[in-house]
């Protein structure tokens, strides 16, 4: 499977959303759902895990995407993720990274 790398940083093809709509997994939106409702304190239904990845056009994308300041900043400033942005590393980006430190490592070896 190709690597798909999102706007932030995270491989969006290693993501359960991902696999899960690329190979039509049932078993995995459920499984996902549940991890993800539990983990989230939202409701999360199998169904809603299904996404192309953030930098796709058209296509389904997993809830938050569709809000995502950092995924709206690199559309706007037409880069592929934010390793390609003059002004990398934002205080938006910093702070998403704080929580997701494998997205810095991989947006830091894109930059290389």
């Amino acid at each position: 499977m190709e690597k798909i790398i999102g706007v932030c940083g995270i491989v969006c093809s290693d993501c359960p959303a991902y696999v899960a709509y690329k190979n039509d997994d049932q078993e995995l939106r459920i499984k996902s759902a549940k991890e993800w409702s539990e983990m989230y304190g939202a409701e999360i239904k199998p169904e809603d895990v299904n996404c192309v990845g953030c930098m796709v056009e058209g296509g389904p994308k997993i809830g938050h995407c569709f809000e995502c300041e950092i995924r709206a900043c690199g559309v706007k400033n037409k880069v592929a993720t934010c390793a390609d942005c003059k002004d990398y590393s934002c205080e938006a980006l910093d702070k998403f990274l704080e929580m997701v430190p494998e997205a810095k490592t991989t947006l830091d070896d894109l930059r290389k």
